[in-house]
């Protein structure tokens, strides 16, 4: 890979690495193991990720409660 092709996908691998990060640790937090295992194999420069955070993933006020 050269230099002007890492400046482009250096950013988007960056992005991906933030939002599948924040999402993965929604996931295991809400005990989603489907969508835990969709988000660690689907690369999608960070749409599938988004897409669970802001539709799929509970709420803070949502919280699983333990008894």
């Amino acid at each position: 890979m050269d230099k002007q092709n890492l400046v482009y996908f250096l950013p988007l691998i960056i992005w991906e690495i933030i939002w599948k990060g924040i999402a993965l640790w929604k996931a295991a937090r809400n005990w989603d193991k489907n969508w835990f295992i969709a988000l660690l194999i689907i690369n999608s420069v960070g749409i599938l990720p988004i897409i669970y955070i802001y539709f799929f993933a509970k709420k803070e006020n949502e919280k699983i409660v333990w008894l």
